[in-house]
């Protein structure tokens, strides 16, 4: 599938998409938000793609927001709309994929930026990262799952300044923090999240899509996340991965897994 705004390569089982709108520090609009939608639901349907990196072109920035022109002037009604349909487009559907996603920010990841990153199961930065939600300083909030997953990830009271302040933090902090998961530089940013993406591939990727929706549930309203786990527990006991993986380990061999 041919894009404008972005960029999808598959190689050894990982699919890479580029947000490429470097004279736009990658900010997202309306157009990037649906070839970004297509590009993740082709790859999480594509057989060779075990694992998903999202990133940013550049050195300067993952994504460094929303297009600000393009809902400057929208009513209460389509500003709504507008949040219920990224969330549901890119966000969210992000965050529920079956295939891991993993985010490796390099440069500003900020508003929207920093909301799909949050939106990826885990996330790498670069040692230049700059992270946060400027959006009170504009008069609005963040409107892509911004107040509600940021508190998930560092808690009720660092979402709460970090929100409030429309401040920035380093790579250093967001490590602290726990929004991200390891820091690196800018040239082995790709080559150390591959590695990870590396290792995630050796395993089951049906239990590891069991493993996503179980953990998922814990932040569901109305969902009982052990009940959810104890439901994907018993249905990887129909699946040929927890054979071949049973096997294996009895055999005292590495196991190959079909991925069924």
């Amino acid at each position: 599938m041919k894009y404008n705004n972005i960029l999808s390569e598959t190689s050894n089982g990982i699919t890479t998409i580029t947000i490429n709108r470097p004279s736009k520090l990658n900010a997202l609009n309306r157009e990037t938000i649906q070839e970004l939608h297509n590009a993740f639901d082709e790859a999480n349907a594509s057989s060779k793609t075990k694992v998903i990196i999202v990133t940013g072109s550049g050195e300067k920035a993952f994504v460094a927001g929303a297009d600000i022109s393009e809902f400057a002037n929208f009513s209460v009604k389509e500003g709504a709309k507008l949040a219920a349909k990224g969330q549901e487009l890119l966000f969210d559907f992000v965050a529920n994929l079956s295939t891991p996603v993993i985010a490796a920010i390099n440069g500003f990841a900020l508003g929207g930026g920093l909301e799909l990153a949050m939106a990826a199961h885990f996330r790498i930065a670069s040692d230049n990262a700059k992270m946060g939600l400027p959006e009170v300083s504009l008069g609005v909030i963040p409107g892509y799952g911004g107040t509600q997953r940021l508190p998930q990830l560092v808690g009720k009271g660092g979402a709460m300044e970090m929100i409030m302040t429309a401040g920035m933090i380093d790579a250093n902090q967001a490590l602290q923090y726990g929004l991200v998961n390891h820091v690196t530089t800018s040239e082995d940013l790709l080559e150390f999240t591959e590695k990870i993406a590396g290792k995630i591939m050796k395993n089951s990727s049906v239990a590891i899509a069991s493993a996503i929706n179980a953990i998922n549930a814990n932040y569901e309203d109305g969902e009982n996340g052990f009940k959810v786990e104890i439901e994907e527990f018993g249905n990887c006991f129909g699946t040929e991965d927890f054979k071949e993986g049973t096997q294996a380990f009895l055999q005292k061999r590495k196991a190959n897994f079909p991925g069924k």
